[in-house]
């Protein structure tokens, strides 16, 4: 029984939310870290400085990624940037004694993209000395704690955007490495057998093999051949190797 296609999801269903960010660096480093894994949409909830995302140091630190930020909205309560959000995950150090549950992001993340509705998510960041106000976590429908060194778990808030813009990107499907192309196709076995042939003349030609008594060599060199999956760029190199060794006996 063939499985079920995978829920439609909108090519961006993803926010990020960053409450009283004091460090204009940080906003342009997290709108990096955001449009490397592919998404796009910026909200911040009451930033020191009004004028953030326009800050020398914001456009330097986006580094490229200048056009998430001047998309990106200001707002002044984090119910408004969570606006049109099914799913809000809040970021903590540690657990809270109470509220909604803890998660590790990278199981946590696989289990809602697998979710059987697709939900608009919303990322959330406290503030870089203070992190999140427990009325803050307590909006949110789980906590995503970022595993750490328990001996030094100090994250850089634009780090910590980038791990978790990672994990959910993968969750996601994820970016391939490098272009596929496509590989040559497999020699013929007419081909294979002509390289054998060929080694034959020059295997014997080197006193390598006698054709007296040729025991299973040639069986043997077919089998290799057979195994290697030979491409037809590679069956000229074995035959541009017999023709060197023909040639030089000759």
């Amino acid at each position: 029984m063939n499985a079920a296609p995978p829920p439609h999801r909108p090519a961006d269903p993803t926010r990020f939310v960053l409450i009283g960010t004091s460090h204009p660096g940080n906003v342009g480093a997290t709108a990096r870290a955001m449009k490397v894994m592919g998404f796009s949409e910026l909200v911040l909830v009451r930033p020191r400085f009004d004028d953030v995302l326009i800050q020398e140091e914001t456009v330097a630190m986006a580094s490229g990624a200048a056009d998430i930020l001047v998309r990106a909205r200001i707002v002044d309560t984090l119910a408004e940037a969570l606006h049109g959000v099914t799913y809000a995950l809040a970021t903590a150090m540690t657990p809270r004694d109470f509220g909604p549950p803890t998660l590790s992001p990278r199981e946590g993340l696989a289990a809602l993209a697998q979710a059987p509705e697709p939900h608009k998510v919303a990322f959330v960041f406290g503030s870089e000395r203070y992190g999140m106000a427990n009325e803050d976590v307590y909006r949110c429908h789980a906590v995503l704690s970022i595993p750490t060194n328990p001996d030094y778990g100090s994250l850089n808030l634009s780090q910590a955007v980038q791990l978790l813009s990672y994990e959910w990107r993968q969750a996601l499907g994820g970016f391939d490495v490098a272009p596929r192309t496509p590989e040559p196709a497999l020699a013929s076995g007419q081909a294979v057998q002509g390289v054998l042939d060929h080694w034959e003349q020059a295997l014997t030609a080197i006193g390598f093999l006698d054709p007296a008594a040729p025991k299973k060599l040639m069986p043997r060199l077919n089998q290799l051949l057979n195994r290697a999956q030979l491409r037809q760029e590679e069956i000229h190199i074995l035959r541009g190797i017999a023709k060197a060794m023909l040639d030089r006996r000759t």
